[in-house]
């Protein structure tokens, strides 16, 4: 069955920019109120808020930074008082470090841990519970990567981190199966350059690609969409990446 997500609450994590925004624009074009999350983008988050308000939906502006589970904590309290439910949780805020293994200090290890997936683990926590209290039907949904699925020998820790948020969607997918809480699994291929990506090194991105082509923000948005509103999939990994985990078109 279809779920209609028209007045549904939707969170996501690090939605003030880039492909988090466009996850929660898209949220906001299906009728879901939302709850926006940064760490540290006031201006961004404020500007992704009020596009949001143009389509007609409520959203709630949140400020925390993940790795620290007393934030979160406190967030979901605003959470659960200004809209008393919670039914899709998304988890998009991630980091993207590169060091070589036998580089990696342990601060930089925890960090990378931290943000990528014990963020996430502690929003699934917050979420199932008030979904729980709720009796709602809810779903949890976390943005991962191919990092997660073959080894970056240039991103490790970034690799086992992925991994790590890959089978905690399915452990959590078997724990709350009893509560009609699922949970699944984006996994983005190229969709958008980093910040201080050339022109140039973003189309040697793209070739490696089977499909000779990147992605869009909007393809992983649509992806979650549609992971929200069919509520007989959960436990799934669904790749949108333009086949690069096909082949040789790896990271590295």
């Amino acid at each position: 069955m279809l779920i209609d997500l028209k007045e549904k609450v939707v969170f996501v994590t690090g939605s003030a920019r880039r492909v988090g925004k466009a996850i929660a624009l898209e949220f906001a074009r299906q009728g879901a109120n939302l709850v926006v999350h940064h760490s540290s983008s006031d201006e961004s988050a404020a500007q992704t808020a009020a596009e949001i308000r143009t389509l007609g939906v409520e959203v709630l502006v949140v400020k925390g930074d993940y790795t620290r589970h007393d934030e979160v904590e406190t967030n979901f309290s605003v959470v659960r008082d200004h809209y008393g439910r919670l039914d899709v949780m998304v988890n998009s805020a991630s980091i993207f470090e590169s060091t070589p293994l036998l580089e990696i200090s342990p601060e930089e290890w925890q960090k990378v841990m931290d943000v990528n997936v014990s963020s996430a683990f502690w929003c699934t926590q917050q979420a199932g519970r008030l979904m729980i209290e709720n009796k709602t039907p809810g779903c949890i949904i976390n943005i991962a990567d191919n990092g997660g699925r073959r080894p970056w020998k240039n991103r490790p820790h970034h690799s086992v981190s992925k991994a790590a948020l890959i089978m905690l969607t399915q452990v959590t997918a078997r724990a709350l199966a009893e509560h009609q809480i699922r949970a699944n699994c984006v996994v983005p291929g190229p969709v958008l350059p980093s910040p201080d990506m050339s022109e140039a090194y973003w189309k040697k991105v793209e070739n490696r690609l089977p499909l000779k082509r990147s992605g869009d923000p909007s393809d992983v948005a649509r992806a979650a969409v549609f992971l929200a509103t069919n509520d007989f999939i959960t436990g799934a990994v669904l790749s949108v990446d333009g086949g690069e985990f096909l082949g040789d078109a790896t990271h590295d």
